[in-house]
């Protein structure tokens, strides 16, 4: 499918994967709509790439994304591609010296990773069901999810993230069969360990042992790397109903 000429939705648009993607597609023609946060916006300042227009939205409220939606739609530049990049990740064992596992905490990160990725794929689908067919074969859009290797092999005390990314992978093959009618693909990237944001916190003693335990390369991914992949999945219009990994084969150790 091609990306220039198309409206492309991305989540978490203001930084880390979501910002890396939103670049990408704007590069390759595509008008871009970045939803995040405000606090998130803010933050960005003005680091906004050319062509991509960030909009203040939280991902897991119905009438926020049906809004965001709308202004795509009257930019007259049809949506056909989305990316979910919005997450969230805190750790937390099923039970520790200080208790149970926090219920509130659990459903936040469900709410986000799961139900946010749920809510914007169903409101941008619909959108993109009433665009016209790209093709002999009838498409009209590709949707993008992001897992995690930890949908695989969560580690101690990922109990609430491992359940919302093998959620998001869970969903991958009945999104992929219930719009297929539609002309629209689904895909899922499940990546390992990237150098986003999240990891601004970590110490450089363990970041090396993180990158350690990558098989090869030895080292953390790059936000650019999932973009030129969530790019190729995008042009590539046979690839429907995967989960990828991006991972350096690396499988998760218990700790």
């Amino acid at each position: 499918m091609e990306i220039s000429g198309s409206a492309a939705l991305v989540t978490g648009g203001a930084s880390g994967l979501g910002a890396a993607t939103a670049k990408r597609l704007a590069d390759a023609g595509a008008t871009v709509f970045g939803l995040d946060l405000p606090q998130s916006i803010e933050r960005a300042g003005d680091s906004v790439p050319d062509g991509v227009t960030l909009l203040p939205t939280d991902v897991t409220n119905g009438e926020e994304v049906t809004a965001a939606i709308a202004k795509i739609v009257e930019s007259g530049v049809p949506l056909r591609i989305v990316v979910n990049c919005a997450g969230v990740g805190w750790a937390g064992r099923i039970l520790s010296k200080n208790g149970p596992h926090d219920l509130e905490l659990f459903r936040t990160v469900i709410t986000v990773n799961l139900l946010g990725t749920f809510n914007v794929m169903r409101l941008a689908a619909d959108a993109i069901s009433k665009t016209d067919t790209v093709d002999d074969s009838g498409q009209r859009g590709v949707i993008i999810n992001t897992a995690s290797v930890a949908a695989f092999e969560g580690q101690i005390g990922q109990i609430a993230y491992s359940a919302s990314k093998g959620g998001v992978h869970g969903m991958t093959i009945p999104a992929a069969r219930d719009l297929a009618q539609f002309g629209i693909r689904v895909n899922t990237i499940a990546p390992g360990i990237v150098d986003t944001p999240m990891l601004a916190g970590v110490t450089p003693e363990y970041r090396k042992g993180l990158e350690a335990g990558v098989p090869f390369p030895s080292r953390l991914a790059q936000p650019a790397e999932y973009a030129q992949l969530a790019q190729m999945i995008v042009e590539h219009d046979y690839l429907n109903g995967e989960t990828i990994r991006m991972d350096g084969a690396l499988r998760m150790a218990p700790r």
